[in-house]
């Protein structure tokens, strides 16, 4: 992810001493993010070849997180092509980094840098990748988009996933009363910092602002069961819930009891997932950043 905030707990074992990001990147969090890669590429496919993520392409990963859609991307774009993975925690950084060479991703690099400042060069890439990121940078949504397309060549697409966290739902977790406070505090905690819970319903809007060509907006509902080890990202911001005084010590033993109430049943995941390719245009008829162009509806598909 893009932009990871410090945060400071206590030392219980459910609440560790130092906290970046308010999704701690720990082993069930990885799998998480394994979990939505694969989901991500069967999914996708037909969109990755339209935003031009295809043999020879210049591609950046931008927030790619523990790396794991880094194998696909390497496979699409082939030996020729080239594949930068950025994130802004070095934790993020190392992780993708021990991914990269035992899998012997020759065509991949990875470093650190920011979304809203890569340190990317202006021009380099057929497709700039930004997956659920904008949620976590709230106010900061426009300057990262802006960012990202200086970086495409003519042509070239900022390629935007995000969901509508609103709507998310496990099952069991939604059966359980402590469960649905978690995920109510959760929400408000997002919003509190200045986060959009819906960041994937405005994806769209986003690319026009930056004055890109919509080329498709697509949503789909995704229905998928979990590993019993997995608990919904609520659970994964509990100490940053605790640091902001959103949640008590003994709220995190509520909801652990209640994780254990539920684990019997095996967990099913739900949500609305929101792509969007916006492509940048020729020179000449390139609009300026910020104009008010509209998204072009041809590019909508619709639920």
């Amino acid at each position: 992810m893009s932009s990871r905030r410090t945060a400071r707990g206590g030392g219980d074992g459910l609440v560790s001493p130092n906290r970046r990001y308010a999704l701690e990147l720990d082993q069930t969090e990885g799998e998480r993010y394994r979990m939505m890669a694969e989901a991500a590429r069967q999914a996708e496919a037909d969109l990755w070849e339209r935003a031009g993520i295809v043999a020879g392409a210049r591609v950046a990963d931008v927030g790619c997180g523990p790396g794991a859609l880094l194998p696909a991307l390497a496979a699409a774009v082939g030996p020729q092509g080239r594949v930068t993975a950025l994130d802004a925690d070095a934790e993020a950084v190392a992780a993708a980094t021990a991914l990269v060479a035992p899998a012997s991703l020759g065509n991949v690099a990875v470093q650190q840098g920011r979304a809203e400042a890569t340190g990317l060069a202006v021009g380099s890439l057929e497709v700039v990748m930004l997956r659920h990121v904008l949620a976590h940078n709230g106010g900061a949504e426009d300057a990262i988009v802006a960012h990202l397309a200086t970086l495409l060549r003519p042509g070239g697409c900022l390629y935007l996933v995000d969901a509508d966290l609103a709507a998310m739902r496990v099952i069991p977790e939604a059966d359980h009363p402590d469960l649905v406070d978690l995920q109510d505090r959760y929400l408000a905690f997002r919003a509190a910092r200045g986060d959009d819970n819906a960041a994937g319903l405005r994806l769209a809007e986003r690319l026009a602002t930056a004055g890109l060509e919509l080329v498709e907006f697509r949503g789909r509902y995704v229905i998928r069961g979990l590993s019993p080890r997995l608990r919904s990202p609520a659970w994964a911001a509990r100490e940053a819930m605790v640091t902001a005084g959103m949640a008590t010590t003994e709220d995190l033993r509520r909801w652990d009891r209640a994780f254990a109430a539920t684990a019997a049943r095996p967990p099913t995941f739900f949500a609305p997932m929101f792509t969007a390719i916006g492509r940048r245009p020729a020179q000449r008829d390139q609009a300026e950043p910020g104009s008010s162009a509209a998204p072009a509806v041809g590019g909508v598909t619709r639920l």
